[in-house]
């Protein structure tokens, strides 16, 4: 009977009537700015998304499913297994349904940091804990929190193919590929889902830096591993071709997060000051990125990106590539093994913030001795 074996969209609905009072009852460690409002659209949101997808084995029987999307899905479901066997990711719901949203995004991220400042300002949320960015379903609702925020924060609005569940919903399906990123170059969907399946593993309330910079050095080392095991010459021709890209735009920006801090630093300088000195590291980050397009022969890839840079950008960049290097350290410290890996990033998640951060900024001094392959962006 139905009432005895409710069905999905059932389940779902009753997840997010439990979600939503979950997350009510706990508002007490929550940001204070943080009303119902933002909890509803952030749970009817996620419910949509969930009831979107169905089995990815039924959209590849589906006769009205394009091949070429039935073609990336058995990819997905290839990497999905590699993420397994080689990877020592969850073996889990995640990643075994779709869903076409019928939009560019799956969320809107809103960022926000000090004029003389690349610390992000944080929101904090139960489960999630404090983190450096603020998400919601609709473009348009995450431009008009951005428009509510004070004058004294640079802030910046941007889209976001995927998010993880951190595992809390894989008995309800699971997170799902989306439309958003599935047609990613082939190197790109791996590192993505290996990214995204990461935070499974290993989630530290209130340390966005240390919870991206780890998702960041498995996707970069399962993304070397899957193009160099799994891959095709052409997609490993096309992936360099773009990692190449992206290499030199990272040092383009790493560079000017340098130098920003370095003004914001600077104690002896005035405000009016350091404002000017920023302001010409910025106008000289826009003539370099000019440059550098024009050696990509107009490649326009990361124009959206230098079109918000700021503070806010640039902090979060920093969040996804700080510690980073150190991770890398402590996966050839541990043999390359990633069950030892992830115990050894568990053993430092159990430490203090300022203890595991300052241990890995330690390993990464260390970071120029690995090999080229593991240590690329």
């Amino acid at each position: 009977m139905q009432g005895m074996n409710p069905s999905r969209p059932q389940r779902l609905r009753a997840a997010t009537a439990l979600l939503l009072a979950v997350a009510l009852s706990l508002t007490g460690c929550a940001s204070t700015d943080i009303g119902v409002g933002y909890y509803w659209q952030s749970v009817t949101g996620h419910l949509r998304l969930m009831n979107a997808a169905r089995p990815v084995s039924d959209w590849v029987a589906d006769p009205q499913t394009p091949a070429a999307l039935k073609e990336r899905l058995l990819l997905a479901q290839r990497m999905r297994a590699f993420a397994v066997t080689e990877l020592g990711l969850p073996d889990n719901a995640s990643y075994h349904r779709y869903a076409d949203l019928q939009r560019r995004a799956a969320v809107y991220n809103v960022v926000a940091a000090p004029a003389l400042s690349l610390t992000l300002h944080t929101w904090c949320f139960p489960v999630a804990g404090c983190v450096g960015y603020r998400g919601y379903f609709s473009e348009a609702n995450a431009q008009s929190f951005a428009r509510t925020l004070p004058d004294t924060l640079e802030v910046a609005v941007y889209p976001v193919p995927a998010y993880s569940t951190l595992g809390w919903m894989n008995w309800a399906g699971g997170d799902p590929l989306l439309n958003t990123f599935i047609g990613y170059p082939e190197g790109e969907l791996a590192r993505l889902l290996f990214h995204e399946l990461a935070h499974q593993v290993v989630y530290v309330q209130d340390d966005t830096m240390f919870n991206e910079s780890f998702a960041t050095a498995v996707e970069r080392l399962g993304g070397a591993r899957w193009l160099a095991q799994e891959a095709s010459g052409s997609a490993r021709e096309t992936y360099q071709a773009f990692d190449a890209r992206r290499q030199q735009f990272r040092s383009l920006t790493r560079a000017v997060r340098e130098q920003l801090q370095a003004i914001y630093a600077d104690t002896q300088a005035a405000d009016d000051e350091k404002l000017r000195r920023k302001a010409e590291v910025m106008a000289t980050l826009r003539r370099d990125y000019d440059a550098l397009k024009t050696s990509w022969g107009g490649f326009a890839g990361y124009d959206a990106w230098m079109a918000r840079a700021n503070n806010a950008t640039l902090g979060t960049q920093a969040a996804y590539d700080e510690l980073v290097p150190g991770f890398m350290v402590l996966f050839e410290r541990e043999g390359r093994d990633f069950n030892r890996f992830y115990d050894s990033v568990r053993a430092l998640a159990s430490q203090p913030k300022e203890a595991r951060q300052a241990a890995l900024k330690q390993l990464k001094a260390e970071s120029t001795a690995l090999p080229t392959q593991t240590a690329s962006p």
